[in-house]
């Protein structure tokens, strides 16, 4: 694991060096509203002139219901935050930088210092056990929390014969609840975020192609 992390830090210095860093995040609110001709509107800009708009919070949390409320299919994607720091994590760890992205968005929509109820960390929403796991020092440094992160999800990934939606799965409600009940377990907020994992990655291909 110290010669995989190694190896993505020779190509940290040359993306630091580029000033990658400064690349804009998702905003930190997302309003909705519907116009007069009844099509609904997803926007990170606040809208001027409308009276129906609903105000979203992000992160938006795998754990908070008001998150359903979002159509996934329409959010905007953020493309560019991390580019070459995800092809980089993803070409070493040979994880395909769509899911990658799906995963971040769908955690904590690209902001580095997102801090969940539960005490999920960064970019990719890592507890605290799953950080000592995986030797991730600054939790809350973009490319640690994304070699970190994007670590334990091909170690899932590999547990589950590549199979996206239960990686996914084990992702949120952990390897251990997925062998349990033999597939995506019951519950609410798994299935949720599965499904929401599941339309980000399909979108981020699309783009990516």
């Amino acid at each position: 694991m110290k010669s995989t992390f190694h190896r993505v830090g020779k190509l940290a210095v040359a993306l630091f060096i580029s000033g990658l860093l400064g690349l804009q995040f998702a905003s930190a609110e997302m309003y909705k509203f519907t116009d007069e001709d009844g099509i609904v509107h997803y926007t990170n800009i606040r809208p001027s002139g409308q009276n129906n708009v609903t105000t979203f919070n992000f992160p938006c949390y795998a754990s908070d219901p008001k998150c359903n409320q979002f159509d996934w299919e329409k959010i905007p994607l953020n493309r560019n935050a991390y580019d070459d720091e995800i092809r980089a994590v993803a070409q070493v760890l040979s994880v395909d930088d769509s899911l990658i992205r799906a995963i971040i968005h769908a955690e904590s929509a690209y902001h580095p210092d997102a801090l969940s109820p539960r005490g999920a960390q960064g970019l990719m929403q890592l507890m605290p056990a799953t950080q000592k796991e995986l030797e991730v020092v600054d939790v809350f440094d973009p490319l640690s929390n994304i070699e970190g992160g994007t670590l334990y999800l091909s170690r899932l990934l590999n547990q589950f014969d590549q199979d996206v939606d239960l990686a996914a799965a084990a992702y949120n409600a952990g390897p251990g609840a997925v062998r349990e009940y033999g597939g995506i377990p019951p519950y609410k907020e798994t299935r949720e975020y599965v499904r929401r994992v599941k339309i980000l990655y399909r979108r981020y291909r699309t783009v990516d192609g």
